[in-house]
């Protein structure tokens, strides 16, 4: 990989990786910090990657180092003190991010990695397969029960209104 595909890299997959990551985390300085560790491993290893297989590469690192910041630190998610719908009373009754924000917030990591890789990102069950180090079995799988974790939160009145 040159530095011109490198360059190109970063301006194409840059924001992508970062979404996936942040989604994962919901912690905008740790996101940072993995997505330019991400393309700092990139830049190391470029004579190694293929300018075609940089996204997948990219994607790999990310998920792998986001894994490993999650065991070192085992950070305890803490909810906002009120609810966005307490704070603003003019808003709608239901929003429909928010609500797909709580469902994806349900599940453990790797289903919502699944999740977000396959129906975010649009991955096939063998990338994802590569990007997580699961088997498409395993992937196939996982993905089908955080989707029905999904729809069972979604099919709740009281989670949706």
């Amino acid at each position: 990989m040159t530095e011109k595909e490198y360059n190109e890299c970063v301006t194409d997959h840059a924001d992508r990786v970062y979404r996936f990551i942040l989604k994962n985390l919901r912690h905008e300085e740790d996101a940072r910090d993995i997505v330019q560790s991400a393309f700092e491993r990139l830049w190391k290893n470029r004579g190694e990657v293929e300018p075609g297989k940089s996204k997948s590469y990219l994607f790999t690192i990310a998920y792998h180092q986001m894994i490993d910041h999650l065991r070192k630190t085992k950070r305890v998610q803490l909810r906002e003190e009120f609810r966005d719908s307490q704070r603003i009373s003019d808003r709608p009754a239901h929003n429909l991010k928010k609500v797909l924000d709580d469902a994806l917030a349900k599940l453990n990591e790797t289903q919502r990695s699944l999740v977000l890789l396959k129906d975010y990102e649009g991955y096939s069950y063998e990338e994802i397969g590569r990007i997580t180090g699961l088997n498409e079995s395993q992937v196939k799988v996982y993905l089908h029960r955080a989707r029905t974790s999904l729809r069972n939160y979604l099919v709740s009145p009281e989670n949706v209104i």
